[in-house]
């Protein structure tokens, strides 16, 4: 079997992004066993469906063919607000049109969020998963990933925090046993 390919998708945009350190860190913490590649949102623009379908600007049509070509994705957010960054949901709105052709359809998810108060994003993760749930991606079922003073558990652009990496960890091993499960799906289809 092939490694797995994973995408890790950032609702954040900051260069010191504490939920863009969290997917570092697990980049470093999975190598051999998956690869995760982290797509930049940077060059997302704001969702408009006339500038939709065969004509999506290249930015949108290379985030769709990332999701499409991978997996299973690991989406993290900051909590803004109580919910989940502009960014990503904007990112989820692209990759979830045109209607009927979601690139997420059917596509292992994990979800996790990140924030400096000691609840660690949990409002906006629900705010994550009922988004993906409508898509339709395909969730993984664990306890929250959430983060909790991430500021002081990140290092030099990356989660250090064993107990937090440890956790985090745990919930990839359970996208990694969906991303199994979705291939022995399509190899007996």
């Amino acid at each position: 079997m092939t490694q797995p390919r994973l995408l890790g998708l950032s609702g954040s945009l900051r260069r010191a992004s504490n939920s863009t350190a969290v997917l570092r860190g697990l980049h470093d913490a999975l190598a051999p066993r998956a690869a995760l590649s982290i797509f930049a949102l940077h060059g997302i623009p704001l969702y408009n469906e006339d500038d939709d379908g065969e004509h999506a600007p290249e930015s949108v049509r290379a985030l769709r063919s990332a999701i499409e070509t991978s997996d299973g994705l690991i989406m993290i957010s900051p909590e803004y607000n109580h919910g989940m960054s502009g960014v990503l949901k904007n990112a989820l709105d692209w990759a979830s049109r045109p209607f009927g052709r979601s690139a997420l359809r059917g596509k292992p998810v994990l979800t996790m969020t990140t924030s400096p108060a000691f609840t660690g994003g949990v409002r906006a993760q629900q705010q994550m998963n009922e988004t993906l749930v409508a898509m339709p991606a395909r969730l993984v079922l664990r306890p929250q990933i959430v983060i909790g003073g991430v500021h002081e558990k990140v290092s030099d652009g990356r989660l250090v925090d064993e107990a937090a990496l440890r956790f985090a960890l745990a919930g990839v091993d359970d996208l990694l046993d969906e991303v199994r499960a979705a291939r022995f799906l399509r190899a007996a289809a």
